[in-house]
């Protein structure tokens, strides 16, 4: 070829990979082929690859979830290291004092209410006797008794025997239960306290996965999600003592000083539980104001009707409205969707969780939704 003939164009061959219909060598990326038996194998193994791996994360799940449960306190212990580093401490001081405020807490609940919790609850123990023998004398009982035989058919039950492996059964799993609660506070206790000292580092090691560009709007995103679900932890824990103070005033004013303070403390701890906590805890109360009198069972149904609503519609948006912004029916959404997920705890985490999605579809999808 002389030097003034044109480049000629470089020969091209047939397509590496399968004609169509045909069942030919695949090409990958690379330039390797596979052929369909060896491509079969690949996905195969794949597949069995991804099923192992589901299964070896829901074999850890309850440890993820006390992980996770553990970072929702953390978040929520933040704002008081926040107000402390506002006063002029640095942030480590501010963790110390924070932890050991929890830890103090966390003793004088087991030094001083504890024991009496305990006693109150072989109290109520105590009493469930005298109560079964007022039900059985009780003259709508002693009717439904002569036309169905209920108190025969319970008799027998109870003399046949046939109850006592089930029961047996029964202790054992409490004592399991409560065992495995006690371990499983421990360790939340233990990882929450571990998440407030390093939270800083934490996050600013989530920031920096995201691209430098983007990083600043990350961080704002980020800490406010994280400024939401603090606020929503610190409103649950106001909103909780409030039902448990007031629980324990109107116990010791209507006349049942005797179990207050444990009816009380059940009263907060459900109280926490969104949508049908305060209702367990009111059902308790007047479940054991009922047994003691009626007329005493009648007013704690009268104070907690009135008490659920005065919280529903002014402690609770007084409260949330600085810390989470979700509507009504989406909160009753969340709420469901989380324990039907994980029980009570995904009812804890439901809200602050429907609160990150909703302001990242506030900032992120909407206005790119109204640009078009």
């Amino acid at each position: 070829m002389s030097p003034a003939d044109p480049p000629r164009p470089p020969v091209t061959g047939p397509p590496s990979g399968p004609v169509a219909g045909g069942s030919g060598p695949v090409a990958v990326p690379g330039g390797t082929r596979h052929g369909p038996v060896v491509l079969g194998f690949l996905y195969a193994a794949g597949a069995l690859v991804a099923f192992w791996m589901g299964s070896l994360l829901l074999s850890v799940g309850g440890v993820l979830v006390l992980v996770l449960v553990a970072m929702f306190i953390a978040v929520g212990l933040d704002p008081s290291v926040r107000f402390f580093e506002h006063r002029g401490l640095r942030r480590p001081w501010a963790v110390l004092v924070v932890i050991c405020c929890v830890l103090l807490a966390l003793a004088l609940f087991l030094l001083a209410l504890v024991p009496v919790i305990t006693d109150q609850v072989a109290s109520i123990v105590d009493k469930v006797p005298s109560w079964i023998d007022e039900v059985e004398h009780n003259r709508q009982v002693q009717e439904l008794d002569r036309e169905f035989g209920l108190l025969d058919k319970t008799q027998d039950f109870i003399t046949s025997g046939t109850w006592t492996s089930g029961l047996f059964g029964g202790v054992v799993g409490i004592g399991v239960a409560v065992f495995s609660f006690l371990t499983n506070a421990f360790i939340v206790t233990v990882l929450a306290l571990y998440f407030v000292a390093s939270l800083k580092t934490t996050k600013e090691a989530m920031w920096s996965l995201a691209p430098a560009s983007k990083r600043p709007r990350v961080m704002n995103l980020g800490e406010r999600i994280f400024e939401s679900v603090g606020g929503y932890v610190s409103g649950a824990f106001v909103v909780a003592m409030c039902a448990g103070l007031s629980s324990l005033v109107f116990l010791l004013i209507v006349g049942l000083g005797e179990y207050a303070v444990a009816l009380a403390a059940v009263v907060a701890l459900l109280d926490v539980i969104p949508m049908i906590g305060a209702t367990l805890g009111a059902i308790v109360v007047c479940a054991i104001g009922f047994a003691t009198d009626p007329k005493i069972g009648i007013f704690c149904v009268i104070f907690y009707v009135l008490y659920q609503q005065f919280e529903n519609y002014v402690i609770y948006p007084r409260v949330m409205q600085r810390s989470v912004n979700v509507p009504g029916s989406v909160t009753v959404i969340a709420a469901l969707v989380g324990a039907g997920l994980l029980g009570v705890v995904g009812a804890l985490l439901a809200i602050p969780t429907a609160a990150a999605v909703l302001l990242l579809l506030r900032e992120l999808w909407i206005p790119k939704q109204n640009a078009r």
